[in-house]
């Protein structure tokens, strides 16, 4: 599960507050950065549960969401997916 961060991107896209997304890689976040990484622009705008980052964005971009699941695998159109195709 995945809570959707408001005022963000992501929260716009799915318009609900909690994703059920599945993840298939070991690989995350280190906590050390996120502090930096937000302070230079990439804003956390999804976490699992344990606080640890599953969705950031780019502020700024005209569109730029990095997802630690895979949204292509969805069986249904994925919110995210849809908005992506949608501003081309």
């Amino acid at each position: 599960m995945v809570q959707v961060l408001p005022n963000t991107t992501a929260a716009r896209l799915y318009g609900t507050r909690e994703a059920r997304e599945s993840f298939y890689c070991n690989y995350g976040l280190n906590p050390e950065y996120r502090g930096p990484l937000e302070r230079a622009g990439l804003r956390t705008s999804g976490v699992g549960p344990d606080g640890e980052v599953r969705i950031a964005e780019l502020v700024g971009h005209p569109f730029f969401i990095a997802t630690l699941f895979l949204p292509q695998m969805a069986t249904q159109p994925h919110p995210l997916l849809s908005g992506f195709a949608s501003r081309l």
